[in-house]
């Protein structure tokens, strides 16, 4: 693993999120801090409406702060533009979510193949690609499937693939053994693991399950927008 560099890929300094439901200030998260070296794999736990999901946005570039310093993978977010943070997510950040988000008209392949098509990658290295990363979750053999032959915890699998087809530093991940039966879980978390104690994938991931956190390194519990 990547760890012992002791080097980090996300400092957060005093960041503070506040959403209004008509004038009234909802504060979501409140004067947070969080230094994450790299090739960490780090488990975000907490009671809904506890601001997890917020931080994830806020560390993959989806959401803004409402003040405070968002410093990943050596960029400063809170002074990118908006085109430059598109950009910047499309080169750093994977995304995997609870539903899986497949296209059900595309095949395994072409679901995988997606984030490529924004790059100017050729269609034969683009190919390459999806083939490395299906092999890598072990669905080599499913290229052509679509996701209605797939099952829950395969159609995941695909999901990570097209997460990882990018080679991102950082794989994002909001509850994604959520919707799977413990054996698809467990698998699904054994790749995680790989991907991060063999490739050196950050990892962080928003779960409710006590067993998908402990497979994590770090475990960090969040409470009303405060680490506890």
């Amino acid at each position: 693993m990547s760890e012992a560099n002791g080097k980090s890929i996300v400092t957060l300094k005093s960041i503070a999120k506040t959403f209004y439901r008509g004038k009234e200030p909802i504060h979501v998260l409140e004067n947070l801090d969080l230094d994450v070296p790299q090739g960490s794999f780090e488990a975000l736990m907490g009671p809904s409406g506890s601001g997890k999901s917020t931080l994830l946005n806020i560390i993959a570039g989806l959401d803004r702060p409402t003040s405070g310093s968002v410093m990943v993978a050596g960029a400063d977010l809170t002074k990118l533009s908006d085109g430059a943070l598109a950009k910047w997510r499309s080169q750093n950040i994977g995304f995997v979510f609870q539903s899986f988000n497949l296209i059900p008209v595309l095949t395994a392949a072409q679901n995988v193949e997606l984030p490529l098509l924004l790059t100017s990658l050729s269609s034969s290295d683009r190919k390459k690609r999806v083939a490395t990363a299906l092999r890598v979750v072990g669905l080599e053999d499913r290229m052509d499937h679509y996701p209605r032959q797939l099952s829950g915890g395969q159609e995941q699998r695909v999901a990570i693939a097209r997460a990882i087809v990018n080679d991102p530093k950082i794989i994002v991940a909001d509850e994604p053994t959520g919707d799977l039966d413990r054996k698809s879980a467990d698998d699904v978390l054994t790749l995680m693991d790989k991907l991060n104690k063999e490739l050196g994938k950050t990892i962080f991931m928003v779960t409710h399950d006590p067993a998908a956190a402990e497979r994590a390194g770090v475990q960090r519990k969040l409470d009303k927008g405060a680490f506890q």
